[in-house]
């Protein structure tokens, strides 16, 4: 599902220009509003530009033309849908694929030719892999968030947290572990995972709209080098768990109990940790800038974790009577934006309202315009919700998190929504 040297683009426009590619659409409108194509090669590519994200042309065209509107990526139809009841009508029951897993396998030259039954059995296994996971490994989830509270303690009042950079090495320490085992327990692997990652992140989707990745053979170096490491370190964890029994599950054991061909556990365990890792990082980062501007909320919160935690241990049944930190992080789920836009291939001729849907369209589901779906990355968002909500526990329960005055934090609006630059916090101790 990720610096154009050409356009300053985000990476939603490359998946859809991937899906686009893979799936060509049809040129029939069918008459749902919209606008027409700027120009005739690149369609409504300029006017996307010039918005700034395609979240933000997206949240126009819905003021301008209603909850169904049309637009044209090059010279093929795209469909928009911006409210709830209209989403409504076409997950069902219009038949639709998981886009950002394909698009993803499709950008990191990954096949995908399961059918119906075979994928059904695979989400299974995910599903049940990210809920063994996590209770297996609770105790060490809870021991990398006291790590990093010790770490916030000793640093005086007045000194200045990098967020972005904190969530980001505590979600790679966290999914690593929970995901491919004790091999991350060596600090040194997981600085090797998140640059490997870092590197992928940011270039992948790049070659489908200028082709710069393909031009720049330094990049393109980097890019297939990382890719191979990745798929290196995955290979052998995936041979030393195969036949042997830990006392640890993780997430990549379940695949591997899944009877998958060794290919089908790379590539899935890839994708999850690609996308478990910056959605676990991101969440962790919104969540606690939103706690830092609202004392009331914060304050809130730091009353029902002391209710339900009293002064004993963390343990994952007071974690589930965690209700209020559950509405926080839906609400900064929701607010953040955090994928602001899923999408849906259309398999047969569909209808919305009065609309005709041909197949073979790309149909988004403008997230950001209308609401948040943790639906969008179902597993690693039940991932990141757990790992998010145990971290805040902690945090909370002893610090008091605040905004440094004066700061402005600029969204840029991606495949998962980020901060422009360093969001910066600082820390003061309540015992």
């Amino acid at each position: 599902m990720l610096d154009f040297a050409i356009f300053a683009v985000t990476f939603l426009l490359a998946l859809v220009g991937a899906v686009l590619y893979l799936y060509p659409a049809s040129r029939q409108a069918s008459g749902i509003p919209g606008i027409t194509p700027t120009e005739e090669k690149d369609g409504n590519l300029p006017d996307i530009m010039n918005s700034g994200s395609l979240h933000e042309f997206l949240v126009n065209l819905h003021e301008r033309f209603g909850p169904v509107v049309s637009f044209w990526f090059g010279r093929r139809l795209v469909v928009s849908l911006g409210t709830v009841d209209v989403l409504k009508q076409h997950i069902n029951p219009n038949k639709t694929l998981d886009p950002f897993e394909t698009m993803l396998k499709s950008l990191l030259s990954y096949q995908s030719d399961e059918n119906v039954s075979e994928n059904h059995t695979r989400k299974k296994l995910y599903e049940n892999g990210v809920t063994d996971s996590l209770q297996s490994n609770f105790a060490l989830l809870l021991k990398l968030s006291e790590e990093l509270l010790d770490k916030w303690l000793t640093y005086p009042e007045s000194q200045h947290v990098p967020l972005c950079q904190h969530m980001l090495g505590f979600a790679m320490k966290s999914v690593t572990q929970l995901v491919m085992g004790s091999a991350f327990e060596d600090d040194q692997e997981v600085i090797r995972f998140q640059k490997n990652h870092g590197t992928i992140w940011s270039e992948i989707g790049k070659g489908f709209l200028d082709g710069s990745l393909d031009k720049n053979t330094t990049r393109k170096r980097q890019y297939e080098d990382a890719l191979m490491q990745l798929e290196s370190i995955l290979k052998k964890i995936i041979k030393e768990r195969k036949g042997r029994n830990f006392s640890q599950h993780v997430f990549i054991d379940s695949l591997v109990q899944g009877k998958l061909n060794d290919q089908q556990i790379l590539e899935d365990t890839m994708i999850f940790s690609l996308a478990s890792c910056i959605i676990t990082a991101k969440l962790c980062t919104w969540a606690i800038c939103f706690l830092t501007t609202s004392e009331e909320v914060q304050k809130k919160l730091y009353e029902e974790i002391d209710q339900v935690l009293g002064k004993g241990p963390v343990t994952p049944e007071k974690i589930e009577k965690l209700r209020y930190c559950r509405q926080v992080l839906c609400e900064t789920v929701r607010t953040a934006k955090l994928t602001p836009v899923s999408a849906r291939l259309q398999d047969i001729e569909g209808k919305i309202d009065k609309f005709i849907i041909p197949r073979e369209t790309l149909v988004l589901y403008a997230l950001g315009v209308v609401l948040q779906d943790p639906s969008t990355w179902p597993s690693p968002y039940k991932f990141a919700y757990m790992v998010t909500t145990v971290l805040l526990s902690v945090l909370v329960r002893r610090l008091h998190l605040l905004s440094v005055e004066g700061q402005v934090i600029e969204t840029k609006y991606e495949l998962v929504t980020s901060s422009k630059e360093e969001a910066w916090i600082t820390v003061s101790k309540r015992y």
